[in-house]
C-alpha cells in the first residue's frame, strides 16, 4: 500500500517502504530432526566398558523407561554388565529436606576425588509431584564443583510417585555405573521416610545427616532411620551453631545407646561438619573407610551384599506380581464393579479384595485363598 505522504501534496516528504516482516512460520520446521542411532545391547555394554558416559547416560534412560520393549533390552544390557560389576564402595546419604544433602554431597565428592582417586557417580532420587508426576531434577545446579569434574557422574531421577520402582532401578543404575569404572557410588534419597530402607538395602554405608535445633532428645530415640544408620553426621557447624551442634550430636550418642547393636559389630559415630564451608569432611570419610575396612575385615561386606541381592530378587518378584494383577484386562474390569460394592455397602473392603483375588487365582488355574 502507497504512502499518502509520497504523493505530490506533500512535496520535499518522503517515507520508504521499510523493512519486509519475516512469516511466522519457523522456517527450520520443515527441516527433519537428525534421529540418533539406536545402539544394540552389545554396542551399549560395549561402551559402558569403555567408560563412555553419554552411552551410559542411554542405558541409565533405557533402565527407566516404562516401555517393555526398553524394558526387555535394558535387562539384557544388565545382565551383560554384572560381571563388571560389584568392584565400588556404595555409599546411602539422607536426611530431611534442608539439612544441605546436595550441597554436602558436593565437598564429599571433591574430597574423595582427591583424597582418594577414581571416579564417582552420584544418583540422585528427586521428589516428583504427586499430581502432575513432574520433577524440576535440580540437584546438578546445587552440585556446582563436582558437576564441572571430568571424574564425576551425576544422574538425578524422578521418583514420580513410585519410591519402590525408582529404588530397582537405581539399584540396575549402579550396576551400570561400576562397569563404567566408576568405583565409587553415592545414592542420595528424597528425604526421611520409605525409601530409605530401599535405600539401605542397596549401599554398603548409610549416612544420615542431621541438623541441630529441630527436635528434643526424645526424637534421637525414636526408632526407624536411627537403627539403620552405619554414621551419623551434623551439618551446619558453623558461627553460631557451633554449640548447638555439639550439644546435638551428644544427645545423639546417648540415644545410640538405647538401641540394639549392628550385626556388623559396628557402633555408629555422631560427628560434627560444615558442608557450606567444608569443615570436617576429611573426618566424616575417614568414618566411612575405617568402616568400610572393619566389615571387609569380618567378613561382613560379602554377608550384606548377598543378603541385599536376595532381597531385591524378592523384591523383584513381588513388583511383577503385582503389576500382573492390576493390568489384566479382567482384573481391571472386576476392580471397577468391586468399588463400586465398597462405596455402596454392599461388600467390605477385606471381602472384596478376598473376591477378586480368588477371581484371580482360579483363573489362572490355582486354588481359592479363602
Amino acid at each position: 500500500m502507497e504512502h499518502p505522504e509520497n504523493s505530490e501534496a506533500y512535496k520535499g516528504l518522503t517515507v520508504n517502504d521499510g523493512v519486509a516482516q519475516p512469516s511466522i512460520v519457523n522456517p527450520y520446521l520443515k527441516r527433519q530432526r537428525v534421529k540418533r542411532r539406536e545402539l544394540s545391547p552389545a554396542e551399549m555394554v560395549e561402551g559402558i566398558v569403555k567408560g563412555d558416559v553419554t552411552v551410559l547416560s542411554r542405558a541409565v534412560t533405557l533402565v527407566e523407561s516404562v516401555n517393555p520393549d526398553h524394558q526387555s533390552m535394558a535387562q539384557e544390557v544388565i545382565e551383560k554388565c554384572l560381571p563388571y560389576s560389584g568392584r565400588s564402595v556404595r555409599v546411602g546419604i539422607s536426611g530431611v529436606p534442608g539439612a544441605g544433602k546436595s550441597t554436602s554431597i558436593d565437598e564429599f565428592g571433591i574430597h574423595v576425588l582427591q583424597q582418594y582417586g577414581g571416579k564417582l557417580a552420584v544418583l540422585a532420587i528427586d521428589p516428583s509431584s504427586e499430581r502432575s508426576k513432574g520433577s524440576i531434577l535440580g540437584d546438578k545446579t546445587r552440585m556446582e564443583k563436582l558437576s564441572q569434574h571430568p571424574k564425576s557422574f551425576i544422574r538425578p531421577s524422578p521418583s514420580a510417585g513410585s519410591l519402590g520402582g525408582v529404588a530397582r532401578k537405581t539399584r540396575e543404575s549402579i550396576i551400570l555405573c561400576e562397569a563404567a569404572g566408576f568405583d565409587k557410588i553415592f545414592v542420595e534419597t528424597v528425604g526421611v521416610g520409605q525409601s530409605e530402607t530401599a535405600c539401605h538395602s542397596m549401599v554398603d554405608f548409610f549416612l544420615l545427616i542431621q541438623v541441630a535445633g529441630t527436635g528434643d532428645e526424645l526424637q534421637g530415640i525414636k526408632r526407624g532411620i536411627m537403627e539403620i544408620s552405619d554414621g551419623i553426621v551434623i551439618n551446619k557447624c558453623d558461627g553460631d551453631n557451633v554449640d548447638k551442634c555439639h550439644l546435638a550430636a551428644t544427645s545423639l550418642k546417648n540415644a545410640l545407646h538405647f538401641f540394639p547393636p549392628h550385626e556388623s559389630g559396628w557402633t555408629p559415630q555422631v560427628l560434627c561438619y560444615s558442608g557450606f564451608y567444608g569443615i570436617g569432611i576429611r573426618e566424616v570419610w575417614d568414618m566411612v573407610y575405617k568402616y568400610i575396612d572393619f566389615v571387609k575385615e569380618n567378613g561382613y561386606f560379602e554377608y550384606r551384599r548377598n543378603e541385599q541381592a536376595k532381597y531385591w530378587m524378592y523384591e523383584t518378584i513381588n513388583e511383577h506380581l503385582r503389576n500382573h494383577f492390576y493390568n489384566n484386562s479382567e482384573m481391571q474390569q472386576r476392580l471397577k464393579a468391586a468399588e463400586q460394592q465398597v462405596l455402596t455397602g454392599a461388600k467390605t473392603s477385606f471381602m472384596a479384595a478376598a473376591d477378586l483375588l480368588n477371581a484371580y487365582y482360579k483363573r489362572d488355574g490355582g486354588e481359592s485363598i479363602i
